[in-house]
């Protein structure tokens, strides 16, 4: 029996047309991927539009609306493997989100464009059909939402956007790709070793992402104080460490108890808690603050709002962030 491929279309620069005139993308007419799945003739699929729009309109809705979707489709049907088309500015975000949420051993497969529909060297049929093989390939189960571009295979816990406009921008810092994609076989290297599920029905919570600086101060984070967020990460300096004049409003944020969430804006390595000066990774801890296992910032705050829907408990936060 043939097998049955779920697309989810939400739009992107995969989706969009450049203007020969002006040389501005916006949005096609009619979806450009529309008939590239016509040469699958050994595959059914069911192809939905829940949205159309660019990837830095995407929103924790849009996300959980995915996810929602993706749910309702397997009670409903047989699916083998889903594929999801989304603009690559946010892409790494909606693919951790459904990562960490999304409870399946059916491979889901996002992918995008970094060159639109009409432009020399488009790059998005290559990715779209790229992602249908690797989802309709047995050996894809069982390991994650896994982003497919530019020939490459990438887990959503690792994978981030490292270019502005280059086909590869899609790479994965420290761990590299899990699997590469030839014209003839899909082939797995490696595949992550662990698995994180949360069981969501609501993402609510206001998580605000800093990135720290040289000569930072408090203006920021007591500003967020008024706010009255609900969780905090800040990309910190080096190995874990922020300059002394931020501590008066990270203080004020922990005695109101908000959580705080340290990665480092360093793209390989971890935080640890090392140095002891004022503002270091070791003072930083013993004030109360949670360190990540290797999350980048954006994947970090994505995390923190999950998790925060099951629990605001320091030890509990801190456990998960350490997975």
């Amino acid at each position: 029996m043939a097998q049955t491929i779920l697309i989810i279309h939400t739009g992107g620069t995969i989706a969009m047309a450049e203007n020969k005139k002006t040389g501005t993308v916006t949005q096609s007419s009619a979806n450009p991927l529309r008939d590239t799945t016509e040469q699958f003739g050994d595959l059914n699929f069911i192809i939905l539009e829940p949205f159309q729009l660019p990837s830095p309109h995407i929103t924790l809705t849009e996300m959980l609306t995915l996810k929602q979707l993706i749910e309702t489709e397997l009670t409903k049907k047989s699916i083998h493997g889903i594929v999801i088309t989304h603009g690559t500015d946010t892409l790494e975000e909606t693919a951790y989100f459904l990562d960490l949420t999304v409870d399946t051993e059916i491979p889901i497969i996002i992918t995008g464009a970094m060159r639109s529909s009409n432009e020399l060297g488009a790059d998005g049929p290559v990715n779209f059909i790229n992602a249908i093989r690797v989802a309709a390939d047995p050996s894809s189960s069982g390991k994650g939402v896994l982003v497919v571009m530019n020939d490459e295979i990438h887990a959503a816990k690792n994978v981030t956007k490292t270019h502005t406009s280059n086909v590869s921008t899609f790479q994965s810092p420290q761990y590299g790709a899990i699997g590469t994609i030839t014209k003839r076989v899909i082939h797995f290297h490696h595949q992550p070793i662990e698995q994180e599920k949360f069981k969501i029905t609501h993402v609510d919570k206001n998580v605000m992402l800093l990135k720290a600086y040289a000569g930072m101060d408090s203006a920021l984070f007591l500003s967020l104080a008024e706010m009255k967020i609900d969780g905090l990460v800040i990309e910190t300096l080096g190995q874990g460490n922020l300059p002394p004049d931020t501590l008066t409003g990270i203080t004020k944020l922990l005695n109101d108890e908000v959580p705080i969430v340290i990665v480092s804006r360093c793209f390989n390595g971890i935080v640890e808690d090392i140095y002891s000066y004022e503002g270091g990774g070791y003072d930083l801890k013993n004030r109360g603050l949670i360190f990540s296992n290797g999350l980048n910032g954006q994947k970090a705050r994505i995390k923190l709002l999950v998790a925060l829907v099951h629990g605001e408990n320091k030890a509990y936060l801190q456990s998960v962030f350490m997975r």
